[in-house]
């Protein structure tokens, strides 16, 4: 299991002292995707579930469209080490069936921790891609209003680090399916939805996704690529975030924190 933090040694200062310590800092690393060995994306990423988020990111960039497509995915050997540990790339092989555009998808640019779907030209484009939801069931404030702590309960390298955001996707029930945490907020969304893709869960017609920070246009075009109809966040949504939830008819949940929340859509 690859280590999500590490320790380092600080000079902490408080009330007018100073003092060596120790403290635990989240890791960032760059994981590059392949697509049978051609580079497609580097992103900056905290190490783990790194073939959830090669999956999921996939899936919500319209690499693939269902798990159908995707033959193999393979943590390449790091060639530096002598223990077989994984590197920091993986390699997809696609299917036969798949019809997957290399010149369509191939960035050839540096992917950081805050931008995930950076350079899609409209709201329109990318609703064309996805599917709508359709009728997206009433939101329950006494269920909503649970999962805030559940999340937060469940963040254990947050709470050593301070320095992780989290995604957690929520069954009918309120009860936790998956949680990822990630130094991007994209990543952590990309491996949940890697997850129920590589489980055969999608569409998520009848889940919650809780986010721990504000909710970007990316972050609802990515729960869109799963089918999820709701999606909530800790902080606030952005302008764009608002116009795609209500062309994409999913409800959109802000602010929701101690009991409180804002519904935009």
């Amino acid at each position: 299991m690859k280590n999500h933090s590490k320790n380092i040694k600080i000079i902490k200062h408080r009330e007018g002292q100073s003092k060596s310590t120790d403290d635990f800092v989240a890791i960032e690393e760059p994981l590059e995707i392949r697509i049978e060995n051609k580079s497609i994306a580097i992103v900056m990423r905290t190490p783990g579930h790194d073939q959830e988020l090669t999956a999921g990111f996939l899936l919500s960039e319209g690499a693939i469209k269902s798990l159908k497509d995707i033959f193999e995915i393979s943590e390449c050997i790091n060639q530096s080490t002598n223990n077989n540990e994984t590197g920091n790339y993986v390699d997809v092989i696609l299917t036969d069936s798949s019809n997957f555009n290399f010149e369509q998808l191939t960035r050839h640019v540096f992917t950081s921790s805050s931008c995930g779907v950076c350079g899609k030209a409209t709201v329109e484009s990318v609703m064309m891609e996805f599917e709508k939801i359709n009728s997206p069931e009433k939101v329950n404030p006494s269920n909503i209003f649970k999962l805030p702590e559940k999340l937060l309960l469940s963040q254990e390298t947050f709470k050593k680090t301070g320095g992780l955001h989290a995604s957690a996707l929520f069954d009918e029930n309120g009860e936790i399916v998956v949680m990822r945490e990630d130094i991007g907020r994209h990543n952590a969304l990309d491996k949940v939805i890697g997850y129920a893709l590589l489980n055969e869960m999608l569409p998520l017609k009848k889940h919650t996704l809780l986010l721990s920070g504000r909710i970007s246009f990316e972050l609802m075009q990515k729960s869109l690529a799963a089918g999820i109809p709701t999606v909530a966040g800790i902080s606030a949504p952005s302008s764009l975030a608002i116009d795609f939830a209500k062309k994409s008819g999913q409800n959109l949940i802000g602010f929701l924190r101690d009991q409180t929340m804002n519904i935009y859509s």
